[in-house]
């Protein structure tokens, strides 16, 4: 039981700031409900802090007890044991489900992080995934669009400028003609920039497509709106940009 104990308690959102209330409703939850026991004994619950490496709490049983008589019950009596109230084991099981999810995600954009190298790049989209994991989903997107836009600079001057250039020079919506440093970039509007890149053979049309759709997507999480932004969106957004961009075109 260790280790699944030890796994379970790791999947908690700041587990380290829970009370030894919480943590003793949160340890019968995973005795019944993970581990697929009748009840959980008081004994079990300190076993599960011991395993944890936590300071068992002296009145466990005092606190199941109590948890008995609270309005509305938080447990009930059980074979010998206690479990859960309906309610209060789905309050737990939506809280455990989403923190699983997040700690997935955040693990999986982390796995991403790792294959940029060493250098200011991959500080840059750490710090992106640091407003993802604490729930700054606004910031996240625009962090990772100032990088991909960043990183597609870097690229064209050390690789495309010249078909950049000879595309930026037919364009007669620009008030440049000819890029010669990094800041030049500026004077060019975003979805004017995606259209260069496109006629300068920089992306593919399918580059491009994502590119206009996260810039949509960007514009709306730039400036206060009602627009709900989701993990789910953040997440897609983090993943086409790094894969599609950033890791694709070499700077």
């Amino acid at each position: 039981m260790t280790n699944e104990v030890n796994q379970f308690y790791s999947s908690i959102e700041n587990a380290a700031d829970q009370s030894q209330s919480a943590l003793v409703e949160l340890f019968v939850y995973f005795l019944t409900f993970k581990s697929g026991q009748e009840s959980a004994t008081p004994k079990q619950v300190a076993e599960c802090f011991a395993a944890c490496d936590l300071v068992v709490p002296g009145n466990v049983s005092a606190r199941l007890s109590e948890g008995l008589k609270s309005k509305p019950p938080k447990y009930i009596k059980s074979n010998g044991g206690y479990k859960l109230q309906r309610h209060m084991r789905e309050a737990l099981s939506r809280k455990i489900g989403a923190e699983t999810v997040t700690a997935q995600t955040s693990a999986t954009l982390r796995g991403l992080e790792q294959k940029l190298p060493a250098g200011a790049d991959k500080e840059f989209l750490k710090e992106a995934i640091n407003c993802f994991e604490v729930g700054a989903n606004r910031a996240a997107i625009v962090m990772t669009w100032i990088l991909a836009m960043d990183h597609l600079f870097a690229h064209i001057i050390k690789h495309k400028l010249v078909d950049f250039n000879a595309a930026l020079l037919k364009d007669k919506g620009v008030k440049i003609d000819a890029i010669t440093q990094r800041d030049d970039f500026t004077e060019i509007k975003e979805t004017k920039f995606i259209e260069l890149c496109r006629a300068a053979g920089v992306v593919s049309n399918d580059v491009r497509k994502i590119l206009d759709q996260k810039l949509g997507t960007r514009n709306s999480c730039a400036h206060p709106s009602g627009v709900t932004v989701n993990k789910s969106k953040v997440i897609d957004f983090i993943e086409d940009l790094v894969d599609n961009v950033i890791l694709k075109y070499s700077t």
